[in-house]
């Protein structure tokens, strides 16, 4: 369930196609929201005896486009409390007049070290019109200690073997959006996530690529622009080296657009792009609400 896995049939024309690659692309759509690419990611970075405190809440709804048409939502929640966190990703895929459906829904718990996340639990569970089936990751300081998947997940062949190395210093896809949170840089791109969902272990690596104009439906007080940065997939282990997964690894075209909010000291994500050899998938933001420490709320709405 990686953020790029995309395992999509060879075009077809037809129902059975689009089936197919709605079926496969679901957990690219999902895993796009939940990791995020920064749905937090701080605007500033103090030294740690300065460091700003979390926001106490952020919830944050977003659209999902697939070839241009809106196939669903993905709602996303961070809760803090002293130097515990709470984080939520929900999803709802629905296509093909409701004949395709998906539910996915993910939680992620941990305790922060300064401005740097320490998971200690992941789950994940999704039910949809084909199966039904749930993740549980645990942690034991900066490595994953043990997976457990229902129905048991058997590797298929090809399939690069995930080792002990691979486990080692890695984030789940929520609590990998936590670790954007603080930077030097007023540019939020530039950064490096080392990624384990389960399943693959990858890296995202996200470079400066332009500034867009963002704008809210009523003014927030929030600047009106948003840095696109390129994101870079690099599979490391428990993925296939297909034509897919190599067309993945080389593509530039997929995106995050974060966007300033100086008034939380964070950035949010306005938008994900990711194309796909059947479409293009898309999440854009269509409101957010911040609470922050001092219970002071920020509404965004585009």
């Amino acid at each position: 369930m990686s953020v790029v896995e995309v395992m999509v049939d060879s075009p077809r024309v037809g129902k059975g196609s689009v089936m197919a690659s709605l079926s496969s692309l679901r957990n690219t759509l999902y895993s796009a929201a939940v990791a995020g690419l920064g749905i937090l990611a701080s605007a500033t970075s103090p030294t740690p005896a300065e460091a700003e405190p979390w926001p106490s809440r952020v919830n944050a709804v977003y659209k999902i486009e697939f070839g241009g048409f809106d196939v669903g939502t993905f709602e996303f929640s961070s809760s803090v409390n002293g130097q515990s966190y709470t984080l939520t990703g929900d999803a709802k895929l629905s296509a093909l007049l409701g004949a395709f459906k998906w539910q996915g829904a993910t939680r992620s718990s941990g305790a922060l070290a300064g401005d740097q996340p320490q998971p200690s639990g992941y789950t994940f569970n999704f039910v949809s019109t084909a199966k039904n089936g749930s993740l549980k990751m645990g942690f034991a300081g900066d490595k994953v200690a043990s997976v457990a998947h229902v129905p048991v997940h058997q590797p298929a062949p090809m399939t690069v073997p995930v080792r002990d190395v691979d486990l080692k210093g890695v984030l789940d896809p929520l609590s990998a959006v936590m670790a954007l949170s603080r930077t030097k840089a007023e540019n939020p791109c530039g950064r490096k996530l080392a990624v384990f969902d389960g399943k693959q272990r990858f890296d995202l690596q996200l470079t400066y690529k332009r500034q867009d104009r963002v704008t809210d439906v009523r003014p927030s007080g929030q600047p009106g622009i948003a840095y696109v940065c390129k994101v870079k997939y690099t599979p490391i282990a428990g993925h296939k080296p297909t034509e897919e997964s190599r067309t993945m690894a080389a593509s530039q075209g997929i995106e995050v657009s974060l966007r300033p909010v100086p008034s939380a000291n964070l950035f949010v994500p306005h938008q994900i792009i990711i194309p796909t050899g059947a479409g293009i998938a898309k999440l854009t933001a269509i409101r957010v609400h911040i609470t922050t420490p001092r219970n002071e709320q920020i509404a965004l709405g585009h």
